[in-house]
């Protein structure tokens, strides 16, 4: 049934976006040098590595870390950059994830292949086990102002609620959140 909804939604949301995805990647290409997309190493489901894609709001030269944690991340923004993060445009691409079955529109966010803290976590804990998510409980909670410890609590919190409607209820919690451009540090 969830494999359903994503595939139903992804394809919606893919036509009905399809003007904004077009605008926002050719204003990537016209503000920074480098492609459009930015793709990912992230882990997935029982942790396996597959590519993410995101629309670029960083320069090229940025160190494969976290944002976190970078010195300052500020001077690797693109000039758009804080705009496409404040807005979540950069999530766009996204729904090809979705489409492919590597993500969900709920469930945790894809770790990056490198932070082995939050694997170890989740792994632990049997998050690992979910089809990573576009947004999650852990994002409509905090996003980027939550520690790993947290993030992860509420990842294993999502395992015990998770059905149709606590989606339902995540996926508008993150409409509101995006359009108040809620828990976006950088």
């Amino acid at each position: 049934m969830k494999r359903l909804f994503d595939l139903t939604l992804a394809l919606f949301a893919g036509l009905v976006l399809l003007l904004p995805i077009l605008l926002v990647a050719l204003a990537v290409r016209l503000t920074s040098r480098g492609p459009a997309l930015y793709w990912s190493d992230r882990v997935g489901r029982h942790n396996r590595i597959f590519r993410m894609p995101k629309f670029r709001s960083m320069r090229v030269d940025t160190p494969a870390v976290a944002t976190h944690l970078l010195t300052d991340p500020g001077k690797y923004l693109t000039p758009i950059g804080p705009f496409l993060r404040k807005s979540s445009l950069d999530e766009l691409p996204q729904l090809w994830s979705i489409l492919r079955g590597d993500m969900s529109f709920v469930g945790p966010r894809p770790a990056l292949f490198n932070q082995e803290d939050l694997i170890a976590l989740r792994t632990e804990l049997g998050v690992h086990r979910l089809v990573p998510g576009l947004t999650g409980w852990a994002q409509v909670n905090g996003r980027d102002e939550l520690p790993i410890p947290q993030k992860v609590a509420l990842d294993a919190e999502y395992i015990q609620k998770q059905s149709l409607g606590f989606d339902l209820r995540i996926l508008f919690m993150t409409l509101a959140k995006v359009l108040r451009r809620d828990g976006v540090a950088h």
